[in-house]
């Protein structure tokens, strides 16, 4: 992610407009990724749910970018103090950065950096949303949201990519966020539900997405996006490792989805939308760290492994009963500590870095490397998450009421419905009830197995 990590390509101090233009195109492309997100899980959860799933990923737009040009990109990645947070008066505000002045030792100017690592702070909170769906008041929310960016987000970020953080002084390849962005979001998402509990009705109602279209938009959008947020993540265009990134990138993504769909048709008996989709971002998510580190061969075997295992670990809330609604941590966390430490096993040594993996001759240095960094940023953001959570729920309360859980939590925290039937061939309630579609054959399966 930041510069000075490659052994391979060469400085270069002047501005270059090709890769400022670039940078400035992946930073639009890593700001689509949260409306997709928005979309990929305001699909999945019931009507009732559906706009208040969107607005608690499109509120962090506004909440992190304000507090990101205050104080963020200055936690981040200013002068290091102590390893563990940076700091720059030239920072705040983004007030004392020359128009024209580069990212050393970069060819962009600072200000298409720190617009291009807001949109990574942007969507990180974004992801934690889909865990908590149909019980969260907005205002808690929007609240942890700026607590969580502050203590969490921002000192992490610093760790993994900050010139002095601790992880990146270390080692620890992580290209474009498998810990800063996907085991810390994973791990928050699994601190805070289990702070506020369980949905009303969790394994005893049918809890289906109440559209696949949109889920696959989303999806659509995420994959899209995420050509910006990986590839772009080198910071220009010159030696060709942005592209190395762009294709693996691709490739884990399609491996992937096949290994979740053969999973789920094995295992479960049908190829199913979701599990297409599911798998993409499976797949996504474990190639972020990964990318820049291996071979094209060696990026299908991470999106395999990624989509086979988190297929595998959906249904692990079904057995241990912790309702993460939208399996954040199962795809998540599980696909960011994958693709982080499989670049222990495939890093070749020929592309981000010399650094090489287990089964390129590099020994377990490296794998050690990437197990500290996965641990590390685990523990941290799973306790501190919790704690935040914790206070937000004993204070002004974090969870909707009973009631208001029930009759849905759209028109009580937003006070509107994301569908109107009224108009359409007469009044909703002159129709017939039409039965809901079947429900999904993975959660099928594992809400049978767990009642068995």
């Amino acid at each position: 992610m930041p510069p000075g990590i490659s052994t391979l390509a060469a400085d270069a101090p002047e501005l270059s407009a090709a890769n400022t233009g670039f940078m400035l195109i992946c930073s639009a492309l890593v700001m689509l990724m949260t409306p997709g997100l928005a979309f990929f899980y305001g699909g999945m959860v019931r009507v009732k749910s559906t706009l208040n799933m969107l607005m608690m990923s499109f509120i962090s737009l506004g909440i992190v970018t304000i507090l990101w040009v205050l104080y963020g990109f200055s936690m981040a990645f200013g002068t290091d103090i102590g390893s563990v947070v940076g700091w720059s008066a030239d920072y705040v505000g983004l007030s004392g950065i020359g128009v024209n002045e580069l990212w050393d030792p970069t060819t962009i100017p600072v200000f298409v950096f720190a617009v291009f690592q807001l949109m990574f702070a942007i969507i990180t909170p974004a992801l934690i949303s889909g865990a908590l769906a149909d019980r969260v008041k907005f205002t808690a929310w929007a609240l942890f949201i700026a607590l969580w960016v502050t203590v969490v987000y921002f000192p992490v970020a610093h760790w993994v990519w900050g010139s002095g953080g601790w992880l990146f002084e270390m080692g620890v390849i992580d290209f474009a966020g498998g810990t800063a962005v996907h085991i810390n979001a994973g791990a928050a998402a699994l601190g805070v539900i289990l702070v506020i509990g369980k949905r009303i009705g969790f394994k005893k109602d049918p809890m289906r997405p109440h559209s696949l279209p949109l889920v696959m938009l989303g999806a659509a959008l995420l994959w899209f996006g995420w050509f910006g947020f990986n590839a772009g993540s080198w910071l220009g265009n010159d030696d060709g490792v942005g592209a190395v990134m762009f294709v693996n990138t691709q490739v884990a993504t399609g491996a992937a989805v096949l290994a979740w769909l053969i999973y789920e048709k094995i295992r479960h008996g049908a190829f199913t939308t979701l599990g297409a989709a599911s798998g993409a971002v499976a797949g996504l998510v474990a190639i972020t760290p990964a990318g820049g580190s291996v071979s094209p061969l060696g990026a299908i075997a991470v999106g395999a492994i990624a989509g086979l295992v988190c297929a595998m670990a959906v249904g692990l809330k079904y057995r241990f009963g912790y309702d993460d609604s939208l399996d954040v941590v199962g795809v998540h966390l599980v696909g960011g500590v994958i693709g982080s430490l499989l670049v222990g096993f495939f890093a070749t040594g020929g592309v981000q870095s010399d650094a090489k993996g287990l089964f390129y001759g590099g020994g377990v240095d490296q794998l050690t490397k990437q197990a500290v960094g996965v641990v590390a940023v685990l523990a941290y953001s799973l306790v501190v998450s919790g704690l935040l959570a914790l206070v937000i729920h004993k204070t002004m309360g974090m969870r909707v009421d009973e009631d208001d859980e029930i009759s849905g939590i759209d028109q009580v925290e937003h006070a509107e419905t994301a569908y109107d039937f009224s108009g359409a061939g007469g009044g909703a309630s002159s129709r017939k009830a039409v039965p809901a579609p079947a429900e999904t054959a993975v959660a099928a399966a594992e809400s049978k197995k767990v009642d068995a």
